[in-house]
């Protein structure tokens, strides 16, 4: 690459300043041209912060500079679809965080917007590009741990008592499933490398948080007779957990989905013993910065275009058969 991805952030959102912006200044790749916000004082305080040099009070004044080859949209999940789709039509690269839409007929939306605009759309799973990942997937490739048969994956935390908090907010895409169910989903696919056939899922939808799902838990169906259960929740004890099962062995990842450093060990149990394998560590905002601004540069592919697709097709089924208090089939 002889010139960096030139990035616009598109919000100031604590996942920006404290995740996403950090790791672009620090990735090989990409460098922090402008920092957009609904007011100009928000935007400047945090651009002089990261030593940007260009702050705009919209967003459509930093879709117009012609010196941004990249967006990363942190805003709020209902103002995810209008966003990407107006930086594809200024021929911004897009970056956004998940989950990526409201629903899949949105992210079809978006997807052709970018396919059509010829530039490249990825959703914000920071997660599947740390090197562990790799690491596991290499394992079961060997089938080391023989033929998978169940994953069963956790991801809750409890933040019920702060009810102005947007995840609360229905309208706004707020709910336990699109905030923390969708890590587990997502690794299943990921790991089952296959599409999911059915869900069964339970919620508890609560009235004082505006009804959205503050706690859920659930049977994701995949070909052959696999499957992944789950529980998520933002009224629960905090934790992380994924297992993979297989026929002569198992992985548990302690810390799936914000292992960094010190905490990316994962555990192999088979022929009873346990393994402890010592994970390459890396921060995966970083990762995921130069993986996306390699794909932007002819690269190998972040992720398959239709992937954003698919993801909302498996949130939406699982938020239909908990409302529903009945078996969806997504086939």
């Amino acid at each position: 690459m002889t010139q960096k991805l030139r990035w616009g952030i598109l919000g100031c959102a604590q996942i920006a300043t404290g995740s996403v912006m950090p790791a672009i200044q620090e990735s090989k790749t990409g460098v922090i041209e402008a920092v957009a916000s609904r007011g100009l004082e928000k935007s400047s305080k945090v651009a002089a912060e990261f030593g940007v040099s260009k702050a705009y009070g919209s967003y459509e004044e930093l879709l117009a500079d012609p010196g941004i080859d990249a967006v990363y949209i942190p805003l709020p999940n209902h103002l995810h679809r209008e966003w990407v789709i107006r930086a594809a039509e200024a021929g911004k690269h897009v970056l956004c965080e998940k989950p990526i839409a409201l629903s899949s007929a949105e992210a079809e939306e978006m997807v052709a917007a970018c396919s059509k605009a010829g530039v490249h759309l990825a959703e914000a799973y920071m997660y599947r590009h740390h090197p562990r990942i790799a690491q596991l997937r290499e394992i079961i490739a060997r089938g080391d741990i023989g033929e998978l048969r169940a994953i069963r994956g956790a991801f809750t935390y409890n933040d019920a008592t702060d009810t102005t908090n947007i995840r609360f907010k229905s309208a706004w895409g707020g709910g336990s499933l699109y905030d923390v169910g969708c890590y587990p989903l997502s690794a299943a696919r990921l790991l089952f490398d296959a599409e999911p056939e059915a869900v069964t899922v339970q919620a508890i939808f609560s009235p004082e948080h505006d009804n959205v799902d503050m706690m859920a838990s659930g049977l994701v169906e995949f070909p052959g007779g696999v499957s992944l259960t789950f529980d998520c929740g933002m009224w629960a004890y905090n934790r992380q957990l994924l297992e993979v099962l297989g026929t002569e062995g198992m992985i548990e990842i302690p810390m799936p989905f914000n292992a960094r450093f010190e905490d990316a060990d994962f555990l192999v149990y088979k022929g009873g013993e346990v393994s402890r394998f010592a994970a390459a560590g890396a921060n995966p905002y970083v990762e995921q910065a130069d993986h996306f601004a390699a794909a932007v540069n002819g690269g190998k592919p972040f992720a398959a275009e239709n992937d954003p697709v698919l993801s909302m097709r498996l949130i939406e089924a699982c938020l239909d058969s908990a409302r529903r208090r009945e078996r969806v089939s997504l086939t």
